[in-house]
């Protein structure tokens, strides 16, 4: 199937306000740690690279696709861009893809990374009519680089500074050229900042031009609280022009950029609407592999009424299955938590208990159980209220922001004017 690659909204300036795009936030880790990047804050009144509301696996992307693609008939690209690096979860970005092109042959399908690890990936990429890719390069130099990123994980070692700079820059250069090679359509932001690389961003320009790259997008930086970088304002919109005019004699300019969040879906610019995000929220409560047969929901409770007991502090799990008949959920097992201590170990044990159950209901749960439960399947919820409200809206895929822990409501900047979707 030959595809229409001029109806990418963000390559083509001419699209962009007749067709949209979806984000798939499959892809939670990532592999470089940018001194501008916080990924902890979630505010839906907020555009920015790196925040989502919700993690996705490749089975509930596509359940979420299907559903937005009804209300936004006009999606010509699906994308994925974070919240972390697609390349740095390598397994779920590939799935995605391989499953996107199989239910939708026509549609683009575009990544946006940092370079690190996409190289081995490039050629599948190829193969899959991943139609577009955009690469991240914010230095040609690594002496600016090892200013900008903090570290770089690479094969399961840590480098930093000037070497960890150096290696980013050599894959990023590898992967570039043999996309171009390829004929993958080639995009290269640059992140302008003040006082690091703003006086450079030409000369990257000036490099990725001679590679072969399609279009360069100078992005102004933007500013972000608890990272390295918090104290650097943002760049003058008369510096960020002065720059693109002069790489746009170079490259053809993206000018449009909304520096869209991981999960942005529709035409640039527009923020998420609320049926989208109940879309989202649905996806996010199946199964991660919709195949395995997971009936039953666990609680974390004192006396079996409230959710109000901190994960690592239960005993024993309640475990309750869905009546569909009755429109109510059921207790049908209390299950003992494994012993205290044992780290990593304690979770792993937890998982085995409680594998047939899609969800954890806790009151609060710290990272590492967290991640060993989301690894098995298992959706760690920190909620208050009354278990019953709680279990039959999870199986149901009702909104339960009210249920929601207020520390899991994240401020955002103090400039947000909100619309109400997801700050309080």
């Amino acid at each position: 199937m030959t595809l229409n690659i001029k109806n990418h909204p963000c390559f083509n300036d001419s699209s962009r306000h007749k067709f949209g795009r979806i984000h798939l936030p499959v892809a939670p880790k990532c592999n470089i740690q940018c001194n501008y990047c916080n990924r902890k804050f979630d505010c839906m009144n907020e555009n920015r690279p790196g925040v989502t509301s919700k993690v996705l696996s490749p089975k509930q992307a596509l359940h979420y696709l299907d559903g937005a693609l009804k209300l936004s008939p006009n999606i010509s690209v699906v994308g994925i861009a974070g919240p972390g690096d697609p390349f740095a979860n390598p397994e779920e970005t590939m799935e995605t893809l391989r499953i996107v092109r199989e239910h939708y042959p026509e549609m683009l399908l575009c990544v946006a990374t940092n370079g690190l690890d996409v190289l081995p990936y490039i050629d599948e990429l190829a193969e899959l009519q991943v139609s577009h890719v955009t690469l991240t390069i914010n230095a040609i130099d690594p002496e600016i680089g090892a200013e900008i990123y903090a570290w770089v994980r690479y094969q399961k070692r840590m480098y930093r500074d000037l070497q960890g700079a150096q290696l980013l820059l050599e894959n990023q250069l590898a992967a570039l050229q043999k996309l171009k090679r390829l004929g993958v359509t080639a995009k290269v932001n640059s992140i302008i900042i003040p006082g690091i690389n703003d006086t450079h961003v030409v000369e990257v320009a000036r490099q990725v031009a001679a590679m072969g790259a399609d279009i360069l997008n100078c992005m102004p930086y933007y500013n972000t609280t608890e990272t390295v970088f918090e104290n650097i304002p943002e760049p003058d919109p008369e510096i960020v022009l002065e720059i693109q005019e002069e790489a746009g004699k170079l490259l053809p300019q993206m000018k449009h950029c909304a520096r869209c969040r991981a999960d942005a879906v529709g035409i640039i610019g527009e923020i998420n609407s609320d049926e989208i995000i109940q879309k989202m929220a649905e996806a996010a409560r199946l199964p991660k592999n919709p195949e395995e047969h997971r009936p039953f929901i666990a609680v974390a409770s004192i006396e079996g009424v409230l959710i109000n007991q901190h994960l690592g502090e239960a005993d024993r799990f309640l475990v309750y299955a869905l009546d569909e008949e009755k429109r109510s959920c059921t207790l049908v097992d209390s299950r003992p938590a494994p012993p205290p201590g044992g780290g990593k170990d304690r979770w792993e044990a937890l998982a085995e208990r409680l594998a047939d159950c899609r969800a954890l209901l806790v009151n609060s749960a710290g990272d590492s159980p967290k991640n060993v439960l989301n690894a098995h399947g298992i959706d760690v919820m920190s909620l208050e209220g009354v278990i019953e409200e709680a279990v039959y809206g999870v199986f149901t895929g009702q909104n339960l922001k009210h249920l929601m822990k207020s520390s899991q409501i994240h401020a955002c900047k103090s400039g947000c004017s909100g619309a109400g979707n997801g700050c309080d």
